[in-house]
Order: C-alpha cells, then sequence, then structure tokens
C-alpha cells in the first residue's frame, strides 16, 4: 500500500461504505438506523470524515452485516 496518512486512509474508507450504501439503495439515514442510531450524524460525518469523524472496527463489522459485504470491501484503494 502506497503511503498514506491517517485520514486520506479514513477518508477512503468513508468513500467505499458510501458507494456500497447507495449500491444497496439505502440512504444514511436507513443505514443509521439499522445500526441503532437515532439519526444520520454518525454514517454521514464519517463517510466524509468530517471533523476527523470516522468509522472504528465495530461500525465497519456492523455495516459489512447491514450490507451484506466482506470487511474487506472497505480497506480497497479507490484510486
Amino acid at each position: 500500500m502506497q503511503n498514506i496518512t491517517s485520514k486520506q486512509f479514513y477518508q477512503n474508507i468513508g468513500k467505499n461504505v458510501a458507494k456500497l450504501r447507495k449500491s444497496k439503495g439505502l440512504s444514511q439515514l436507513d443505514l443509521s438506523l439499522e445500526m441503532g442510531y437515532k439519526s444520520v450524524s454518525v454514517v454521514s460525518g464519517a463517510e466524509v470524515c468530517y471533523n476527523s469523524k470516522h468509522f472504528n472496527i465495530e461500525q465497519l463489522l456492523k455495516i459489512s452485516q447491514i450490507l451484506n459485504v466482506n470487511i474487506c470491501e472497505f480497506f480497497k484503494s479507490s484510486h
């Protein structure tokens, strides 16, 4: 893997989550509710790495189960 900053790493994960979420036809609210949140703030913030928010490994596991995708899909390079 090329040299990237942690921020770039988290941004890439967020982009992949958003892409896969959209491909499954889920809104940020749909995903948030299925994850047990009452608003979109966690998902929306982490998808774009707003204020350094990012998904943790437990959230990624839950998202992979909701979207029925391999968790490794979130770590693929977007280049």
